[in-house]
């Protein structure tokens, strides 16, 4: 079924009102008619079955069929650090790091980073990833829309990263994995999680250790060298399988 975000206050017990381009897109694009069925979510996590009551050029209503249909989100809250990459990378990483659970991600301009951004591009940007993580939690069931946060210096993030329970700093000259996985199982429901991933030439050993001061756990992703889109979505699936795992 397709999936559409309303406010909260856009829902009753009864229906839930769709308004916004998501208007256009049922009626002129999806073609959809009056019965067919949608699931709707508030952004808070909740999310309805329903079905297409009133159509309208300004508003698409929809009854409500069941309670609370959706339990896609991840019980701990994961934020992505990444250090910003070149080209369009970025948009396949939000994609899959809001796929894997991510309850926020936030780019991160590092001493390696290529990619230097001036005050209209990074609002230019900021309004793509974000549309770009809206289009990803709706495909993958998601119950709210991982927010794309401002590009952070790193000296920024990391201020960030320490109000967090732990934040994990994957790194290629870090020892083993068997730490990662120890502090992985210790990962209780509830508790905020970060990730920092470094740009595409890895991180400085100054940034390395100003993690390290911040309480930053510096852990091992394998011995393989990993790319910057490839070490994001890596560390994020061990979480999420972890995560899952231990509430079960």
């Amino acid at each position: 079924m397709y999936h559409f975000f309303v406010s909260p206050e856009q829902i009753s017990k009864t229906e839930a009102v769709i308004t916004g381009s998501d208007v256009n897109h049922i009626v002129n694009v999806l073609r959809m008619k009056i019965g067919e069925k949608i699931v709707v979510s508030d952004k808070n996590g909740a999310s309805y079955c329903c079905e297409i009551s009133e159509m309208s050029k300004s508003a698409v209503t929809a009854r409500i069929l069941d309670g609370q249909v959706s339990d896609s989100e991840l019980p701990v809250k994961i934020t992505l650090f990444q250090g910003l990459p070149k080209s369009d990378k970025m948009e396949l990483i939000i994609q899959k790091a809001v796929e894997l659970g991510a309850y926020r991600i936030v780019p991160v301009e590092m001493a390696r980073c290529v990619v230097k951004l001036d005050g209209k591009k990074k609002a230019a940007k900021a309004a793509r990833w974000q549309t770009i993580a809206e289009s990803a939690a709706k495909q993958s069931g998601r119950g709210i829309i991982p927010e794309v946060g401002a590009v952070m210096s790193l000296s920024d993030a990391l201020e960030e990263a320490r109000k967090l329970d732990m934040f994990f700093v994957p790194y290629e000259c870090a020892d083993s994995v068997k730490k990662f996985k120890e502090k992985l199982d210790c990962i209780q429901p509830g508790m905020s999680v970060g990730i920092f991933i470094g740009p595409e030439g890895g991180y400085e050993e100054s940034e390395i250790e100003k993690a390290k001061v911040a309480g930053g756990e510096i852990v091992s992703l394998g011995k393989r060298i990993l790319r910057t889109e490839t070490a994001g979505i890596a560390a994020l699936s061990v979480c999420m399988f972890a995560v899952e795992t231990n509430i079960e």
